[in-house]
């Protein structure tokens, strides 16, 4: 077997979202050589300046550009895209051009580039809601939502390019939570951590739908994993990513025992049937990956950014929330 030269440069689409404003810096302090590419709807200023990173205002339905950039990269780890349901359904035509249409392209374009790895952010979405204990990868995908079936049409896709030379690998992960350089407030557990802390009380709809999630920090150490990792165990493989299943009525109360016992729970009863749980033992076993930090952990971050108000405005501010900015700047 021909062994693999180190991956030195690496492209992150998406770059600049909740994800990126902290897998970058951690990829700079292993002395990769970052380029960013992103719309910067959010903005960039949580970067610092370094000479190893490059950032790029640019859309990746732009192949021009692709076809620039994707040059001389040894890796593209894809997290651009319009996220979660709620965000998608805002306006479907953007959703699908950027999710899905822009896909196949960026994956052609990189594989002609001689890109060796590609690193998709898929979501633990598409395996819609499952009665059985543990939802492993090799389970029957039945997404419910358009964003979760683009995103398993894109795991085809992306198998479709594959070969010794280009590794694929797609990582579904849970709900990523926790504090961010890049902050969304728009996710579960950080939004009952801002309810929590700001009003004193929380909103529960329904409750007994499962959430899993994973901390913001095990999600950065999952991509750093994934461009370590031998070829042969990550080549056209899937990978679920999360930590503990959890109803949203069990992640309240871990929030409320991070915010005080002052904080009063107020269920209500929903039509959201979303529900989703995860097995997370196959990254365990092939890659050594565990979770080492929790919904706890995640919301004493947010409290002690809420405290130190690194935040402007966290109940109202539309750059926190991510349909907020679309309606707002009607992002097309």
């Amino acid at each position: 077997m021909i062994k693999e030269k180190n991956i030195k440069n690496i492209l992150v689409t998406g770059g600049a979202g909740y994800v990126g404003s902290m897998l970058v810096p951690e990829l700079l302090k292993k002395n990769y050589m970052v380029t960013i590419i992103d719309l910067m709807i959010y903005g960039k200023d949580h970067f610092k300046k370094n000479k190893n990173l490059k950032i790029i205002k640019g859309d990746i339905r732009n192949k021009k550009l692709l076809q620039k950039i994707t040059k001389n990269q040894d890796a593209v780890i894809h997290l651009a895209c319009i996220s979660n349901d709620p965000s998608f359904e805002l306006n479907p035509s953007l959703g699908k051009s950027i999710n899905l249409d822009a896909f196949e392209p960026l994956v052609k374009i990189s594989k002609k580039n001689n890109v060796r790895r590609f690193i998709y952010a898929s979501s633990s979405s598409v395996y819609g809601i499952k009665k059985v204990k543990n939802v492993t990868e090799k389970m029957k995908l039945k997404p419910l939502t358009d964003y979760s079936k683009f995103k398993a049409k894109c795991e085809k896709i992306l198998n479709k390019y594959g070969s010794d030379n280009f590794i694929v690998t797609t990582i579904r992960p849970a709900t990523v939570c926790g504090y961010g350089k890049r902050q969304r407030l728009d996710v579960v557990v950080n939004i009952l951590s801002n309810l929590a802390y700001h009003k004193k009380h929380i909103t529960v709809f329904g409750g007994n739908q499962l959430r899993p999630n994973i901390h913001m920090k095990d999600m950065v150490n999952v991509y750093l994993k994934l461009l370590e990792a031998p070829k042969e165990k990550i080549n056209f493989e899937i990978f679920n990513a999360g930590g503990k299943n959890q109803t949203v009525l069990e992640l309240a109360k871990d929030v409320k025992k991070v915010m005080g016992k002052d904080v009063k729970i107020i269920k209500v009863k929903s039509s959201d049937k979303r529900s989703y749980h995860i097995s997370s033992k196959k990254i365990l076993k092939v890659l050594k990956f565990k979770p080492r930090f929790t919904v706890k952990n995640a919301a004493r971050d947010l409290k002690l950014a809420f405290q130190k108000k690194i935040f402007t405005n966290p109940l109202n501010n539309k750059k926190f929330f991510n349909i907020k900015t679309m309606q707002a700047i009607k992002l097309k």
